[in-house]
């Protein structure tokens, strides 16, 4: 299967890991990810503003470079690219008037009319390739460790683009089972982690980074599953002040869902990016017996 594929900034940036193991772990799935060429950011946040058509532009002008590919489907990793590019495809899909005016202000461009599907890579494993490919490919079980699942805001709301349940999503845990982890199940997984707020709150955003993270160690998690690079960044370097202000508190890693898949494919340890994490991973991973000792 050959899919194009949108990677945003962050993913070529401060989240090459998660790239470097998608890639590797859709290769192995038997999925190539042909990224688009001349791709532009998606605009990094759907506006909230109804009548703000003009930052909607950015992610209709990589919609209609899947598009003029000859495509009909793109497959995203970052949740909030993901939500940015999936929202601005529905209001042309669903609004008219916006519809005419956004393709009225790209006039340079053939009209875009909806026709790709905006696909995350849990999606593409859920709904195209199946999660039973995901137990075939599985070499090293992630036996004896225990995953809590975080999608934060972006992945299940708002409901009409979400990818699953906005109260109780499955997803995740779904994959997770196919590989042999023991699926920690969080009532904080869809709490908001506080998203930018880090930049000029970053103390508020370490109180709800522990609340989240707590909860999950509260229940038995050993690491902490993402999609989203924000939410990443929050739930692991904050807990640098965490630790400042709450001295009992015991650090967790806060990984990529993909870094784990690459393991658990028993793909090369270069595609892991083990290295680029404030919570170090690889104790964790080398005490389970996922990676060797260096």
């Amino acid at each position: 299967m050959k899919i194009a594929y949108y990677p945003g900034c962050t993913l070529k940036t401060k989240a090459k890991n998660f790239e470097d193991s998608a890639l590797a772990a859709a290769s192995a799935l038997g999925v190539e990810f042909e990224e688009l060429e001349m791709w532009n950011c998606c605009g990094t946040v759907y506006s909230l503003a109804d009548d703000d058509l003009i930052h909607q532009i950015a992610s209709i002008r990589n919609l209609i470079r899947v598009r003029d590919k000859g495509e009909n489907k793109v497959v995203t990793l970052c949740s909030m690219c993901y939500n940015t590019m999936k929202r601005a495809n529905l209001f042309i899909q669903t609004d008219e008037l916006k519809h005419r005016r956004i393709n009225t202000y790209m006039d340079n461009e053939k009209p875009y009319n909806g026709e790709v599907k905006v696909y995350h890579f849990l999606e593409l494993l859920r709904d195209e390739i199946g999660l039973d490919e995901v137990r075939f490919k599985t070499k090293k079980p992630l036996s004896g460790l225990k995953v809590a699942p975080y999608y934060g805001c972006l992945l299940v709301r708002p409901p009409e683009v979400g990818l699953d349940d906005l109260e109780n999503p499955t997803v995740i845990e779904n994959v997770f089972t196919q590989m042999g982890a023991e699926v920690i199940d969080d009532p904080l997984k869809t709490e908001c982690c506080g998203s930018y707020q880090t930049v000029n709150m970053p103390e508020f955003v370490a109180d709800l980074s522990y609340k989240i993270l707590n909860s999950a160690k509260s229940r038995g998690a050993d690491v902490v599953v993402t999609s989203c690079p924000l939410c990443q960044f929050n739930l692991d370097r904050r807990q640098r002040d965490i630790i400042k202000k709450r001295l009992d508190f015991a650090p967790i890693p806060v990984m990529y869902f993909t870094q784990l898949m690459a393991m658990a494919f028993d793909l090369p340890a270069d595609v892991y990016g083990l290295d680029s994490h404030f919570v170090d991973p690889k104790p964790l991973l080398r005490k389970k017996g996922f990676i060797e000792l260096a």
